[in-house]
């Protein structure tokens, strides 16, 4: 646990203990490492790190017993200088944005960090360490929001070539499962496109892997398409997708801690991302237009549900919503006469995840023709539509549908 003791030490500084069961108690601020700054400013950005940046690293786990910023990565960044300057260094740009009084102590952690890092890459073994990796793909999400894209970009190339270096994504997953998941995760954020294959659906090749109920969620997966869910004829990797989402979500069998819902949106958004029409049969036409619209209504789900995680996914979010608003654009009305239960579910994504952009607008107006069209006059009425597609009862992203559909039914009607 962390706990703050009120009275001071020697250097003016509260202590944080830092208790795990299995691991010895220690003060980590008789065992960090050596910094260039002040020691009770290094105290102090401890404290700020297990108390705020660990926790909006990984939202999903807000339990410091078990957060693995706390509990996997503290103890490996007390261990080694490069980790330990750039996790001070996500403190203190944290600390000095909010006091809006310069970055002069994130730069000197950030020209030691990268100092530390060199001396670690010319060195083979230490190259390959879980915490390199860790380092590498910290300062890439640090300079990816500083603006500074091409040092972004050559942070993620070097960690990619890390990964290849320890026999590829998954590998690296079995021996430190947050090492892996972070740097696949901030590589698809900072590149905008995902860095990493995926696993085919045996489990075989050396990329991300899927979670194991995503293998049994595969039951009546061919029947539950065009008879169960109000769909169009769609690619049937795109189909295979929305099956297996809607079984998980749907059925009470599946249960889905927040990390299995991590690993799901990590493994579905890549492989959607990563997903390319197959060449059609005359006598099996795909609706690739429709397919394309519900592969970035998936992408723009799954992220919401999961909600931030290591870094913002915001760009990746807004620009994906744009892609919907532009496929939606002629197609929609047609959709809801069709296929409503869809169509309804595509346009609450699209308001959901362009709050607070000026797209939001035109989602809004095309869902209160939609709920004109259907009679739709409760939020009631609206969550047994989406249910019959891909819902999960989310305390991240719920309260953000209801209250834009209960926007929509305040209005006057047009």
């Amino acid at each position: 646990m962390l706990s703050l003791d009120d009275s001071p030490t020697d250097e003016g500084a509260p202590v944080v203990m830092f208790t795990n069961p299995g691991i010895e108690s220690f003060d980590p601020f008789d065992t960090y490492p050596q910094t260039r700054l002040p020691r009770p400013h290094v105290q102090r950005l401890i404290q700020h790190f297990l108390s705020h940046i660990t926790f909006q690293y990984y939202p999903l786990d807000l339990d410091i017993m078990s957060n693995p910023f706390v509990v996997s990565w503290w103890p490996l960044a007390l261990a080694d200088p490069a980790l330990f300057h750039v996790s001070l260094q996500t403190a203190s740009l944290d600390v000095e944005l909010r006091a809006q009084k310069g970055f002069t102590n994130s730069e000197i952690l950030m020209a030691d960090c990268v100092s530390l890092v060199r001396q670690k890459l010319d060195d083979p073994l230490a190259a390959l360490q879980d915490a390199t990796m860790d380092t590498v793909v910290t300062l890439a999400a640090i300079e990816c929001g500083k603006g500074n894209t091409d040092l972004s970009a050559m942070h993620i190339d070097g960690v990619k070539r890390l990964v290849q270096l320890r026999g590829g994504i998954n590998s690296v997953k079995s021996v430190s499962p947050l090492t892996a998941r972070m740097v696949a995760w901030v590589s698809m954020i900072v590149m905008q496109s995902p860095q990493f294959p995926t696993q085919d659906d045996y489990g075989c090749g050396h990329g991300i892997s899927p979670i194991p109920q995503w293998y049994k969620a595969t039951n009546n997966i061919h029947s539950a398409t065009t008879t169960t869910l109000d769909i169009p004829l769609l690619d049937p990797e795109i189909t295979d997708v929305l099956c297996r989402l809607h079984n998980l979500f749907d059925s009470s069998q599946y249960v889905l801690t927040s990390t299995d819902l991590h690993d799901l949106t990590l493994f579905v958004v890549h492989r959607l991302l990563l997903w390319s029409p197959q060449p059609q049969m005359n006598n099996f036409l795909c609706d690739l237009t429709a397919s394309g619209i519900v592969r970035h209504a998936l992408v723009l789900y799954l992220l919401m549900i999961q909600g931030p995680t290591y870094f913002s996914h915001a760009r990746l979010q807004y620009a994906t919503a744009l892609k919907l608003q532009a496929q939606l654009e002629h197609t929609w009305y047609t959709m809801l006469h069709s296929y409503s239960s869809l169509a309804i579910w595509l346009l609450s994504v699209g308001m959901a995840s362009s709050d607070g952009a000026v797209e939001a607008q035109w989602f809004a107006a095309q869902a209160q023709t939609a709920a004109e069209a259907l009679n739709l006059q409760f939020w009631d009425d609206v969550v047994i539509l989406l249910r019959e597609m891909v819902w999960l009862d989310s305390r991240t992203a719920e309260p953000l549908f209801q209250r834009k559909w209960d926007n929509i039914f305040v209005l006057p009607h047009t």
